[in-house]
């Protein structure tokens, strides 16, 4: 079987799993429910991970027109996966994460009745079959599609405890921001369509091309901004960001894992790939307005997330808002518009996603364990679990750019590619959000400084309800620590093994070759992308890693041992932004909109 004729199986196999388990759900006990997601989960990593490995200089961007409706004459209206390795790792990467979700929710809820044994593993293979699917398109109606698939699964999962009112509250937050961002990039779509008569992003970025003279019109800077601005509300870029933490705060840990491990990731990916397949070439978007969107969303964004991480008590908003941060470093390299950036924010976000979903199992354990993600309840009671205390100071050491972990590799190619206040951007973000965690650890693990003060007004984690059935008093169980400890195992992988890197480079380099993409979907040539060096390990970047590293433990100790009795005054505002009312939201949603049309047209 040829490498293309996978890549409609990498979305079937969850579609199929979660039918099966839809339909019999009544008839299946619940551990041979989960067994079988499991089994399905793995499948699909396995078939995604082996098209990724098939992939070679001679097939770099395997195509597969689905039910044989090949383009005629340039023009097509057929269905088409496009399967390039970055789009194929991603797929990978979501598939690995999903397998990682159930088997840390392994018999992890509370019992439910015969009827709904198997609602929960079914709705986290739909969300996989939308995730692969995203990353896997080569139609921008399709994307959308897909995108909306994973939406709606993602609401549900947040909202999975529909017994509490907090979480019917954020799912609904999720669901309209998220809604605003869909019909956003709907609309997108539709002028690109008017446009041009295409939907595919070859076919697009061909008709784009053909159309070209001067500067890009008003419908094509107007459907930028909008299929943008609603893959940014999915990448929780600011200022659209704000529906994020209180996602996190609710939703059940294993979904925590896929909604900041990879859900968020696929945000990032969509903005790159639309551009380079559709907004690239003559007739799209300038690079030098590409750059400045980019960069300027990518600099607010890790600047908020850095500062509200490090506010925050609340464990699972914590390390939601240090995703924001991150998906900011991911904007500015990015923003570089090369292989370069390309290449480390791929390895950046592989590793990211390993360490975020290590973090939120600790926190997962914690809150089952004692009934609170508050740092400041916990103070000191977790010492009797230095096990997963020692993984939580890892991954807070990981975020800061620790070498050897992927996420220094990858902050040390972005950084070199940014140069400037860029570097300098990056280390403070991932040291603030690094040592962000690390302070929290430190009280909760150690019982570091005085257990400290209470403040108003102040998110806070206690009394929050136990997850598993009977709580973890006795005894956490394998499959809970296991998972954790192999994720971050996968983020040390990631730094370390050489072929990856090359690999990821030559990923790169065919990802941003936009003719290239081109050539492969319309007439299924392959061409040789330019190559660029691979990414590697460079004593700058090392320097900058142990720099990052030391500043964070560094700021926790100030932390611990100079608690703020109160907020500084000069972060309410920015806290009272986030006031969880879905309507301030929506503003927020339009002056984003706003912003990136400035951004575009402004010059």
């Amino acid at each position: 079987m040829t490498v293309a004729r996978l890549l409609p199986l990498i979305v079937a196999t969850p579609l199929f799993g979660a039918a099966v388990l839809a339909g019999a759900t009544r008839r299946l006990p619940r551990p041979a429910a989960e067994l079988l997601a499991c089994l399905f989960a793995a499948g699909t990593a396995t078939l995604a991970l082996g098209a990724t490995a098939a992939t070679s200089p001679s097939v770099e961007r395997p195509v597969e027109w689905v039910g044989g409706w090949r383009p005629h004459h340039g023009r097509s209206v057929g269905i088409v996966l496009a399967g390039d390795r970055i789009g194929l790792g991603l797929a990978a990467l979501v598939s690995l994460l999903v397998l990682a979700s159930l088997a840390y929710a392994w018999r992890y809820f509370d019992e439910p009745p015969r009827s709904r044994a198997g609602s929960f593993p079914a709705l986290v293979l739909l969300f996989q079959a939308g995730m692969c699917g995203f990353a896997l398109t080569g139609d921008l109606f399709n994307a959308f599609v897909f995108f909306e698939l994973m939406s709606v699964v993602a609401y549900a999962l947040t909202g999975y405890r529909v017994e509490e009112a907090r979480a019917v509250h954020g799912g609904l937050v999720f669901g309209i921001v998220n809604s605003l961002g869909a019909y956003a990039t709907l609309s997108g779509i539709a002028l690109l369509y008017a446009r041009t008569g295409e939907l595919g992003l070859a076919q697009t970025g061909q008709a784009l091309a053909a159309r070209a003279g001067g500067r890009p019109d008003a419908p094509v800077i107007a459907a930028f901004v909008l299929v943008v601005a609603g893959l940014l509300v999915k990448a929780a870029a600011v200022p659209f960001h704000f529906w994020l933490a209180d996602a996190h705060a609710v939703a059940p840990t294993p979904v925590c894992i896929l909604l900041s491990g990879v859900m968020v990731e696929l945000g990032v990916y969509g903005t790159a790939r639309v551009y380079w397949t559709v907004f690239a070439g003559p007739g799209g978007i300038p690079a030098p307005d590409a750059h400045r969107v980019l960069l300027t969303l990518g600099a607010l964004t890790a600047v908020a997330g850095s500062v509200m991480c490090w506010q925050q008590r609340h464990l699972k908003r914590l390390l939601a808002y240090s995703t924001v941060a991150h998906t900011g470093l991911f904007l500015i390299g990015l923003a570089q518009l090369d292989a370069a950036g390309v290449g480390g924010v791929a390895l950046y976000v592989s590793a990211h996603a390993g360490v975020k979903a290590a973090l939120f199992a600790c926190v997962g354990i914690l809150l089952d364990r004692y009934g609170s993600v508050d740092e400041r309840e916990l103070h000191g009671r977790g010492r009797e679990l230095p096990g997963v205390g020692a993984m939580f100071g890892l991954g807070g050491l990981a975020l800061a750019g620790l070498p050897p972990f992927g996420t220094a590799l990858g902050k040390a190619v972005t950084e070199e590619a940014a140069g400037g206040w860029g570097t300098a951007l990056s280390l403070v973000a991932s040291a603030v959000t690094g040592g962000a965690v690390l302070r929290a650890g430190g009280r909760v693990f150690l019982g570091l400084g005085s257990r400290p003060p209470d403040a108003p007004e102040e998110t806070t984690g206690e009394a929050e309800e136990p997850e598993t059935r009977g709580g973890l008093l006795s005894r956490i169980p394998d499959s809970m620590l296991a998972v954790p400890a192999l994720l971050l195992t996968d983020a040390l992988a990631v730094g370390l093994v050489p072929g990856l890197r090359t690999a990821v480079g030559h990923a790169a380099d065919a990802f941003t070759d936009h003719p290239g993409y081109l050539a492969a979907v319309l007439s299924g040539r392959q061409l040789r992308p330019p190559a660029t060096p691979a990414p590697q390990w460079t004593a700058a970047g090392v320097l900058w890693g142990l720099l990052g590293a030391a500043l964070a433990p560094a700021l926790a100790a100030l932390a611990v041992r100079r608690p703020a009795a109160e907020p500084a005054r000069w972060f309410t505002p920015l806290r009272r932004l986030h006031s969880g009312h879905v309507g301030d939201y929506v503003a927020w949603f339009l002056a984003g909109v706003t912003l990136l049309g400035v951004l575009v047209a402004g010059a």
